[in-house]
């Protein structure tokens, strides 16, 4: 009757193991009836007691072997009396007679898997190098948020001591980590990233995603927790700072300098289009006039023919003279040369003066058309010019304006070729020098 009397002091033959709470992340269980910090009556565990372990929830025993302590973990949903398939070192205990009818001694945790976590971090003002100019720093500032939770209890375990867990200190190592980590990962990015200090605070995203893996991987190996939010909400930089003030006017002097060559640039761009379509352009009007150029030449030899012939009566150029005694003022004959000379300047006035003729006449529409012949356009200056006629290939082959390389389009083809290909102007070029020993 003594055993069932102390029994009854302390609640029962048997306890309920569950936590209770609405609000919490670590949880020790108390038995009912028994007073808070009696560490014996609080790690001993009853026969036939029953666990009760909620979804989202595990429950951690923790007790001593032989050789230190040793976790076992209750995953919920979970409900139904304590065996020893639960806890296999039941099995070596069970039949010892403990005080008040214990099989064996361990503290019982709860741990919420399902609760997340979120505190507010700063970071003071701090020094930041700018890596385009080492010698200049301007203080920065940060503040965001963190949410975490825990989802890997084992390792939060191992990184944590369940029994003397407290929220507030453990809200507190987090956050002086938070900072930690986040002061290296901002004072870094400028140089990883190519930022330049006085344009960090535009930088703001591209840092959150660098500083967010940084915060993750060593949250996780420090405290066995994992963060589900990070947010830099701020990156501040301290404007009147002497440090700023340099960088700012260094950095307007360098974009001063910049537009300054862009617009060099632009311009010499627009003279070297102007002159080129300038090139263009002369050649195409050479060559549409070339037709009319080449009469109006003709015309003009014609007309100093004629000139030439009317004055070759002058001062007895072929003249005939047949009568006279030979005296003086007597006819002497007839100048077989001048006469000569004569007929074939003649003869070039009037081939001169039909050639024009024709021309005037095709032009005009009364004789038929001439028949097509096949134009190429040449490429000069990376840009075609033409269309040109065999006879101007070949007189621009001669002055050098084309050379076997030079790229020609042959009307009537699909493709460029070079001017050394073409039959019609293979045989224009020089052959190609022997080489020398």
């Amino acid at each position: 009757m003594s055993i069932f009397a102390k029994k009854n002091k302390t609640g029962g033959l048997a306890d309920v193991i569950r936590c209770d709470q609405e609000d919490y992340l670590i949880w020790k269980w108390h038995p009912k009836g028994a007073a808070e910090g009696d560490l014996k009556r609080d790690t001993a565990i009853r026969t036939n007691s029953v666990l009760r372990v909620k979804d989202g929830e595990v429950a951690v025993f923790v007790y001593k072997q032989k050789d230190g302590h040793n976790q076992d973990f209750i995953v919920g949903p979970h409900d139904e009396t304590i065996k020893t398939k639960n806890f296999p070192v039941l099995s070596s205990i069970i039949g010892l007679w403990y005080e008040k009818d214990t099989p064996f001694q361990a503290e019982v945790f709860f741990i919420n898997l399902g609760r997340a976590l979120q505190v507010k971090f700063g970071v003071p003002y701090f020094d930041i190098a700018d890596p385009r100019f080492p010698d200049f720093e301007a203080p920065v500032a940060v503040r965001g948020t963190l949410t975490f939770k825990i989802e890997d209890y084992e390792a939060f375990v191992k990184h944590y001591q369940l029994a003397t867990f407290e929220m507030d200190d453990f809200k507190k190592k987090v956050t002086d980590a938070i900072a930690r980590y986040v002061k290296d990962s901002v004072a870094k990015a400028p140089a990883e990233n190519d930022i330049p200090l006085i344009q960090i605070e535009s930088k703001i995203d591209l840092i959150n995603d660098k500083a967010e893996l940084n915060v993750k991987e060593r949250l996780y190996e420090t405290f066995g927790v994992t963060v589900t939010g990070f947010d830099i909400s701020a990156i501040e930089i301290d404007k009147e700072s002497e440090g700023y003030q340099e960088l700012r006017n260094i950095s307007k002097g360098m974009a001063g300098r910049k537009a300054e060559m862009d617009i060099q640039h632009y311009e010499e761009s627009l003279r070297i289009q102007r002159e080129e379509g300038q090139y263009a352009m002369h050649m195409g009007t050479k060559q549409t006039n070339l037709g009319a150029y080449e009469t109006e030449v003709k015309g003009d030899v014609g007309v100093e023919s004629a000139k030439a012939l009317g004055k070759m009566g002058e001062n007895g150029a072929g003249r005939i003279d047949i009568g006279g005694d030979g005296g003086q003022g007597g006819g002497a004959g007839f100048n077989p040369v001048s006469l000569m000379a004569g007929l074939a300047v003649g003869g070039a006035v009037a081939k001169n003066i039909g050639g024009t003729l024709d021309q005037t006449m095709n032009a005009s529409g009364n004789v038929p058309p001439a028949i097509p012949t096949v134009t190429f356009h040449v490429a000069i200056d990376g840009k075609a010019v033409g269309p040109f006629e065999t006879a101007k290939v070949i007189e621009m082959i001669n002055s050098g304006q084309v050379l076997k390389d030079t790229l020609i389009w042959k009307q009537g083809t699909p493709n460029w070729v070079k001017a050394g290909e073409l039959k019609e102007f293979s045989d224009s070029f020089p052959p190609d020098l022997p080489p020398t020993k």
